[in-house]
């Protein structure tokens, strides 16, 4: 006779299903990679267990869903797993040490890159290193210096390689960076990234494959169960169809393909002819989602309406004429694939709002949710209203702030510092909003960011208070919101049966967890499709943890 029971039942205080006006369940079965049943009674699923069947009795033990991370690059998060882990750095010799010591194993001529996810002013010295510094760790070896996604330093190996020099044109939409005295600093933003990044080879396959092995195992232990990469190169896609072919990946993903750095449509129907080949893969693990298009630079040159507070001359940086963006964002929905645009400056979250008008106007029927804004990072109330008149889903990133503000601070002031991300106002407007880290900038973590669009806390303190949402808010832009912004509603987001167990189960309620103790707080398992990819010690949980 044929086993019908479950593959997994967890008995705890609470299963908060998400499902409006549910009570709180105490009983969940697990079969296959879906949810099989529910129930209020601890003992209630008993009649699903069977020999096979793995048990979890954890009486002082949260369920919730697994979260989505909307906006964040796994492809960075695993490629910073084999490069120099400068984010250690505290002084700039300390960061140079780093590069000195990996070039002593390094083969001359051969690249050597750093991880992404560092702030200068986390440094004692307040600033990047230079080229010259560089030079100084090492000038038998090209180096690229990476902080986020939008800025690099180089050595001047590096930019010899590249044949910049005094006299090389800055491209539209990016930036050379000078010293005082006018000479090249090795400061690569926007458009100029690709002048050397062009030239560094891919790491090797088995390491990247490695690199994402760590890097979705380091999500998932925060409780992340899919991420939405909001930058992946074809080739990128193609390592993490080798990743997943090896079992390597221990959360879903979501990709952008990149079109960051072309400026033209004919540019993009080339990228589109590209992605034919994954239009149809139906693996629940790993799918292309759309195409990701980059507005204005990020915090040092997003396009704002006000000049910055550091440079009144400087008004931050578009990357597209809006008549360009137009064609080009046309070409993507009219072979069916969905946008993402960074906007994050308040005057290219209005310049994207039109774009988009237009794009809606010229191509009526388009399906909700294909034009997407990533951060509206100063998106004000009028524009606020326009989106959501428009149907314009947007993600927001409190992460990033939290992490950023002092360096905002110096370029755009305190009082646009505290309007960034405006959470609040968002939900209150019925906004289609989902909520994510943009790691590197901002570090990744479910109840990280939960706890700072609860309280806007801020490495400088509490920013725009006004614009805090409630716990259940916040939990709603994780999931629920989340897997609607990636069209899997049907799927994820709510524990019901037939939905995916993706699960994340707590050694407490963080509903209930004072906010100093939640922004650390990371679940004692983490369930994928029915699979733990991710455990821990149930601390003070008082109930039997076994391996599944």
């Amino acid at each position: 006779m044929a086993d019908h029971g479950a593959d997994l039942v967890i008995r705890a205080d609470a299963v908060h299903t998400l499902v409006p006006g549910q009570a709180p369940q105490r009983a969940l079965a697990v079969r296959g990679d879906r949810i099989a049943a529910l129930s209020p009674d601890p003992n209630g699923l008993d009649h699903w267990v069977t020999a096979r069947t793995t048990v979890h009795d954890l009486p002082g033990g949260t369920v919730l869903p697994a979260f989505d991370d909307t906006h964040t690059h796994l492809i960075y998060a695993a490629l910073g797993a084999h490069d120099v882990p400068v984010h250690e750095a505290r002084t700039i010799p300390e960061f140079l040490d780093l590069i000195r010591q990996r070039a002593k194993v390094t083969p001359e001529g051969e690249w050597i890159r750093t991880t992404t996810n560092w702030q200068e002013l986390n440094l004692a010295e307040r600033r990047m290193p230079t080229a010259a510094e560089l030079d100084r760790a090492t000038d038998r070896h090209p180096v690229l210096v990476k902080r986020g996604g939008h800025n690099d330093v180089v050595n001047t190996y590096a930019l010899r390689l590249a044949g910049i020099t005094e006299d090389t044109p800055v491209p539209p939409g990016g930036v050379i960076g000078r010293d005082a005295d006018g000479r090249l600093d090795g400061r690569l933003i926007d458009n100029a990234l690709g002048l050397v990044e062009r030239l560094v080879p891919a790491p090797d396959r088995s390491q990247r494959i490695d690199g994402l092995r760590l890097a979705t195992s380091q999500y998932a232990a925060t409780g992340i169960g899919s991420v939405r990469d909001c930058a992946v190169t074809p080739e990128d896609y193609r390592v993490l169809l080798a990743a997943r072919e090896a079992g390597a990946l221990s959360t879903r993903v979501r990709t952008l393909i990149s079109a960051l750095g072309l400026t033209s449509a004919a540019q993009v129907e080339d990228l589109l002819d590209v992605m034919e080949d994954w239009r149809y893969g139906s693996d629940p693990w790993l799918r292309v989602w759309g195409v990701k298009f980059g507005l204005d630079g990020g915090l040092e040159a997003g396009a704002t309406e006000e000049p910055y507070a550091c440079d009144h001359s400087f008004s931050g940086t578009l990357t597209w004429e809006p008549d360009a963006l137009v064609e080009a964002v046309e070409a993507v929905v009219r072979r069916g694939w969905r946008v993402g645009t960074h906007a994050y400056g308040d005057r290219a979250v209005r310049i994207l709002l039109d774009v988009y008008e237009r794009v809606l106007a010229r191509n009526p029927g388009l399906p909700v949710g294909t034009l997407v804004m990533e951060h509206g990072g100063l998106a004000g109330p009028e524009q606020r209203a326009r989106a959501v008149e428009l149907g314009i889903p947007v993600t927001i990133q409190q992460p990033l702030l939290h992490d950023t503000a002092e360096v905002e601070e110096g370029f755009w002031g305190p009082e646009r510092v505290a309007r960034l991300f405006p959470a609040r106002g968002w939900v209150d407007l019925g906004a289609q909003v989902s909520a994510g880290s943009d790691f590197p900038v901002g570090q990744f973590g479910a109840m990280r960011s939960v706890w700072g669009m609860t309280t806007r806390q801020t490495v400088i303190g509490v920013k725009g208070p006004e614009h805090a949402i409630t716990y259940q808010e916040a939990l709603a832009l994780h999931t629920t919101n989340a897997a609607r912004l990636c069209g899997e509603e049907n799927l994820r987001g709510t524990l019901t049966p037939g939905r995916f167990a993706d699960l994340t189960v707590w050694d407490r309620d963080p509903a209930h967890c004072p906010s100093d103790a939640l922004r650390d707080l990371n679940p004692t398992h983490a369930i994928v499709g029915g699979l733990l990819v991710t455990a821990s010690p149930c601390r003070g949980s008082g109930g039997t943890c076994k391996t599944i």
